[in-house]
Parts: structure tokens; sequence; C-alpha cells
């Protein structure tokens, strides 16, 4: 029986193809908890030969002196209450192996100090982290995109206008790890469903817009293109026919492989090369809702939402995404809720030059150096400039250094 579940359990990890979700389930921010920590400096273990670090000064930094480093303080307070909770030995078991104990002794001396301006926030940096220039394949360049909370119109009822189902979790999505049914297996977060007492990959996003699927329906949207576009996004800003909003957050996913719109549309010469960004894409999908529909489908990754009461949209890291201050990392190498030094350029060639956290993943956001920047919430103007960036850059990660203060 254990051989034939170990098999049932290879099939799907096999089927899965191995991607990472867009986001984990979102958490509710919790109050600062008051925790002892031992305060004995731990060195940081090197890294995996994949990544390597060079040792930086904080005036290395372009525009150190100038960043107004406090709009970054709040943010990284909310990843602190993470990074105090977390257990394991390494912080988010990245291939930076830093170990947790150094990030929560830097977490709560930032809690126990009264720091309120960027010239605080500053000295205390300085006084407990170093900068560190991320190097992957003998070079420190990488690819940044950015996001942005999107935003529908959509109504608690099914009506002529809306028709389009948002769905919740499904009641019968299984997830689980095939490690902990036969150690020889990978360390997967894979997502199923059983049937004929058969675990199966769940149903691709075409099976789940032609049937009724075991979900709620939690809001109903006016646009299905409105909402494969929130799904890229992972959240959006939901307008009510009677003018109230509500925030839609990611709650998981069908498990399986992301194909980006974008690149379906240039595979079938649907737009030119040059064409694909999020706004243009928009655009061409609103002419051509037939072909849309059917396009979009390529796609099987399918997500599945909550409402949220958050003050904004929720990251990978459980914890509020704050606009030019949040990136989404690969974080099978950056871990989340450490801070970055951004260095990059904008949609329209603007220097991007400051203190970032790591907070949230993406499907699309793979590689050592690799990140999407949030740019914030709102409608075309906000979709525009997150759809055309796509920059060169690299960044600095901080690795606290636990001096006896």
């Amino acid at each position: 029986m254990k051989k034939l579940f170990s098999l049932i359990v290879l099939s799907l990890l096999l089927a899965s193809c191995g991607k990472e979700e867009s986001s984990p389930k979102p958490q509710q921010v919790e109050e600062l908890p008051q925790i002892s920590i031992d305060k004995t400096p731990v060195p940081v273990t090197p890294p995996q030969p994949k990544i390597k670090l060079e040792a930086r000064q904080f005036k290395d930094l372009p525009n150190w002196k100038n960043d107004n480093l406090v709009e970054a303080l709040s943010g990284f307070k909310h990843s602190c209450l993470k990074i105090l909770k977390e257990k394991g030995p390494f912080l988010s078991d990245s291939e930076l192996r830093i170990p947790t104990a150094a990030y929560q002794l830097a977490c709560q001396r930032l809690i126990n100090a009264d720091i309120s301006t960027a010239v605080e926030f500053k000295y205390f940096l300085e006084s407990n982290f170093l900068p560190f220039l991320v190097i992957a394949d003998g070079s420190d360049q990488g690819k940044f995109t950015s996001y942005y909370e999107a935003a529908i119109n959509a109504s608690p009822i099914q009506t002529g206008i809306y028709k389009f189902p948002i769905y919740g979790k499904p009641l019968d999505l299984i997830e689980f790890n095939p490690r902990d049914f036969d150690p020889s297996l990978p360390s997967k977060r894979l997502i199923g469903r059983v049937k004929d007492q058969k675990l199966i990959p769940y149903y691709t996003r075409e099976e789940i817009e032609k049937n009724n699927i075991s979900a709620p329906v939690i809001l109903w949207g006016d646009s299905n293109i409105d909402i494969n576009i929130m799904q890229i996004q992972g959240s959006a800003v939901a307008t009510l026919p009677d003018g109230r909003t509500v925030r839609i957050s990611y709650a998981d996913n069908n498990g399986h492989p992301f194909k980006g719109i974008g690149s379906i549309l240039l595979e079938k010469g649907y737009i030119k090369p040059g064409e694909a960004t999020m706004g243009n894409i928009k655009k061409w999908l609103k002419a051509n809702p037939e072909i849309a529909a059917r396009e979009m489908r390529e796609n099987k990754r399918f997500i599945f939402h909550r409402i949220s009461r958050a003050d904004g949209p929720i990251g990978a890291h459980g914890v509020p995404l704050h606009a030019g201050r949040s990136l989404a990392v690969d974080r099978r190498y950056i871990p989340l809720g450490s801070l970055i030094w951004l260095e990059t350029t904008g949609p329209d060639r603007e220097k991007i030059e400051k203190l970032v956290v790591a907070q949230d993943i993406g499907s699309a956001i793979k590689g050592p150096i690799r990140g999407d920047y949030f740019w914030g919430s709102g409608k075309d103007d906000v979709l525009e400039k997150a759809g055309k960036m796509n920059s060169a850059g690299r960044y600095f990660i901080l690795i606290p250094q636990n001096k006896a203060n």
C-alpha cells in the first residue's frame, strides 16, 4: 500500500510541473509579540554556489543618503512580526542561509527602539546591518518588472451584467508535500483532488470555467478579462454597485503551471514584440473577447480569492504590501522579510534607488536576481506604469551583524 501511494504521489508531482504557487494563504497582521531572544552573535553561513555575496559599505549604495528610508519602516516592522515567529534555523529556508536568530535579534531591537524618522532608521540600519551585493553566475545584473493591485467592478449577487464568478478556495482542493509520505521524494507543495479514491491533479482553468466546481463564489464580476488580470496581479479592489469597495486577496491556486497571456499572444502572432505591455494586452483582450476567452485558457493556472479586511493587499509574507517599498522575489534565493537595496530604472527610465522589503512572490519571478516592484493600487494609470517596466538592475541584501549594542 505504501508503495502504491508513493507512486500516486510521484505521478501528481510530475503532473504539477513543480511550479511554485503565486502566493501563500494570506494572514492577518498581528500585534507585536513580547519575546526574549538570545543575543549571542550568530555568523551567517556562506551561501550555496549559485549565489555569491560581496560585502559593501552603506556609502557604496547609490542614493543611500537621500532615500526617505522611513517609508519602508512600517512594512519592515510588519515583516519582523513574521520573522519573530519563525522556528527554522535559517530565515525562510532560502539558498542564502541567514540564521533566523540573527534576523530575530535585529527585529527585536527595532521593536524596542523608538524610531519615527528617516535619520533614526538610517542610524539603526547602519548599526545593525551590512549590505552585500548579490552576484549570480558571475554577474550582478538581473531583471526587474513591476505589478500593481488591480481594480474591478463586482457584485455580491449574480445579474445579467455581473455574471462571471470569482471563486473562493474549493472545498475539494487538497494540498500536501510528497516528502511527508516518502523521504526520497522532493519537498514540494502540491495541489490535487480525490477521485475514485485516487489522488489526481486539480482541475485546469478550462475545466473550472466550463464546469461547476465545489467552491464558494465570493463575488460576481462584470468582465472575465478584468478577473483574469486580477488573477495575474494576485489581488484587486472591487467596486460594488452601491459604490462601496472591498478588497479581494489571494487564497490559493489550482497547482498547474502559469503561462503569461502576453507570451501566449506573442507566440500566436496576435501582438508584436515590444507591444506586450499590460495596458496593450488589456486593450487587445477587450477588443477581441471571443478569442481572448479561448486564449486565456492556455494558462492552466487558476487563482482562488478571498475577501480581505486588511488595509492593503497582502503579499506572500502575510503582511500588507506598500507602494514603492515592497518587492516580489524568488524565495528559493532571497528570504521573505529581508531588507533589499534596489538599484534599477522605472518604466520611463527614471532611477529607482531605494530600500524595499522582500514581501511577495510571483509565478514569473524566478532566479537569484529577479524582482517584481509593487507599484501600488489603481486603474489604467497604475496599470500602464506597472505594465511597461522591464528593466535591468541589481540589488543588495542587508544582513544583520548582531553587534553588541
